[in-house]
């Protein structure tokens, strides 16, 4: 079977235009013949990419430049004499030639061109849109930033800091900067409701190293029983067997109250 017969019977078979005897025949050629099965591949693929092609809707001007591309190709065409244009033949799936003229082709290149052309502006749009968003994210994202930093560090008001700790317990992403600023706060701060709420929005980050590893330093230095209750149940629900020796140290200090001992009892049974 020569090649250009049996490229028709494949693409006829691949559209399920065959009927029973010439599907037998083709699987069976497809699976005996390389250069059959090569070819079923190729042209497998090329339908493919036609059936799964967007369709789209060309703008007013793209549909006026091609309209007038068109009049003025049909007008050099009239002008032209058959015999000095070559026509270009295409074949179908029934293994018949169709003759098509340069003028149609040429008039098809200008038409993919100009489709490729509008989706390569639509891509192109939709980049630019989507920097405008990242970049509008990252601005609001830094005033954030800026305005959480300036409450937290506004020595006159507790009531400013505890807003600013809270902020960063709403926020999904913490920087260094803010951890550094949280862990200042937990451990430094004079009042115990900011303190506790920033151990709050650390606990939101336990997964960054540099936050586990404060809050278990935090446990041998913190000394506000409010915090130390809360630090205890919150490394206890992480599960973190690590700080077992810390707990026992603080049910033997006797500066440590009762009701702090007895959280670190607990802690050490959930743990052990």
């Amino acid at each position: 079977m020569n090649k250009e017969k049996l490229e028709s019977l494949i693409i006829d078979y691949i559209d399920g235009n065959v009927n029973d005897a010439d599907r037998s025949m083709i699987e069976n050629e497809i699976a005996q013949n390389t250069e059959a099965k090569q070819l079923y591949d190729q042209l497998k693929e090329v339908t493919g990419l036609l059936n799964r092609a967007h369709y789209i809707e060309p703008s007013r001007s793209l549909q006026a430049n091609f309209e007038k591309a068109l009049r003025q190709e049909i007008a050099l065409n009239e002008k032209n004499s058959v015999k000095e244009r070559k026509p270009a033949y295409a074949k179908t799936s029934a293994g018949r030639q169709v003759f098509i003229s340069s003028w149609v082709l040429r008039i098809a290149a200008v038409l993919v061109i100009a489709i490729v052309g509008v989706v390569i502006a639509d891509r192109i749009n939709e980049k630019r849109e989507h920097k405008k968003e990242l970049a509008a994210i990252k601005n609001e994202l830094d005033n954030n930033k800026k305005m959480m930093m300036d409450l937290l560090q506004n020595q006159h008001s507790a009531s400013q800091r505890l807003q600013g700790a809270t902020v960063a317990y709403e926020m999904n992403h913490a920087d260094d900067d803010i951890i550094y600023a949280l862990i200042n706060t937990m451990n430094e701060d004079a009042n115990s409701n900011v303190r506790l709420t920033a151990l709050e929005a650390l606990g939101k980050f336990y997964q960054q190293n540099q936050v586990r590893s404060a809050l278990i330093k935090s446990l041998s230095t913190q000394k506000d029983p409010v915090v130390q209750i809360a630090l205890i149940r919150m490394l206890v629900k992480l599960k973190e067997k690590e700080v077992v020796n810390q707990l026992e140290k603080i049910t033997r200090d006797n500066s440590v109250i009762k009701a702090v001992k007895d959280e670190a009892h607990w802690g050490i049974l959930k743990l052990s």
